[in-house]
């Protein structure tokens, strides 16, 4: 008879089979139909991600329910590497997202985000061309600033103050309050004349394409975004971790009962 422990490593594993099913279709669906870069860059990790999940899984279920050692001493070693990698990571999250917050502007609801208030590794990323390229290219594809336009089409410039803005808005869809520009609408500014300080003023441009997506301030707003995301996927990875733990304790008593029935079979074969 089948352990407890080999059990519930094989019903949590067949769960986890189940998961990655529908997360290796999508990586094959967005592989073959997918239309913007955004889309693309997702497909081959998930496909990744999907394959990976299986392979375990099968080798949890087969291992653990029918006693096939090698496959579960393999599903342990993977698991432990696994341990390891998510708490690298939630730690690695949690010291790279603790610099940089949005700066309060006077008489304005929204804040304006500076990319020097980040840390030093965020930056490098977003400022490597290729890198940004990229990002660049799904902000634009994701359409906010010209939703922004379509909600404010109507306001005044002391309305338009008064907005709310989300970091992606207040960075990529209007100009630094550094260059004080005159309002037209949200995403079109007269530049004034003169030198600025701040490099974003020269870099804003009133083409739809363009706006502040290349400024400092829109890299900012990038990164105060995936600041709040890294940090909400950090909490998340905890208690993954605590179940990944508990998870690879059972089945090492589950590798130990294989281990006990094995050498069980064999003394009882000899005594024979």
């Amino acid at each position: 008879m089948v352990r407890f422990s080999n059990s519930l490593v094989g019903i949590l594993n067949f769960f986890v089979f189940l998961l990655s099913v529908p997360i290796l279709s999508t990586g094959i669906w967005l592989s073959l139909k997918a239309t913007t870069q955004c889309e693309r860059f997702l497909d081959k990790p998930m496909i990744a991600l999907g394959v990976f999940l299986m392979i375990i899984a099968i080798a949890g279920v087969v291992g653990s329910c029918c006693r096939v050692t090698w496959l579960l001493w393999f599903y342990l070693f993977v698991m432990f590497f696994l341990i390891l990698i998510v708490l690298c990571f939630t730690i690695f999250a949690f010291v790279v997202t603790s610099k940089g917050s949005g700066e309060t502007i006077q008489g304005k609801a929204y804040k304006e985000y500076r990319l020097e208030a980040y840390s030093d590794w965020l930056q490098r990323r977003v400022n490597n061309a290729k890198h940004w390229n990229n990002i660049r290219s799904c902000l634009y594809e994701s359409k906010f600033c010209y939703n922004l336009e379509l909600v404010t089409a109507n306001h005044t410039v002391s309305d338009f103050y008064k907005e709310d803005l989300t970091a992606f808005e207040s960075g990529c869809c209007k100009p630094s309050n550094d260059c004080d520009f005159t309002y037209i609408t949200s995403t079109t500014w007269n530049k004034t004349s003169g030198t600025h300080k701040n490099s974003d003023c020269q870099l804003w441009d009133n083409e739809k394409h363009k706006l502040c997506y290349n400024c400092k301030a829109c890299k900012a707003g990038f990164l105060d975004n995936l600041k709040a995301a890294w940090k909400r996927v950090a909490i998340v990875n905890i208690i993954f971790l605590v179940l990944l733990v508990v998870v690879y304790a059972m089945g090492c008593c589950a590798f130990r009962n294989n281990k006990e029935d094995r050498y069980g079979r064999s003394n009882g074969f000899n005594n024979s």
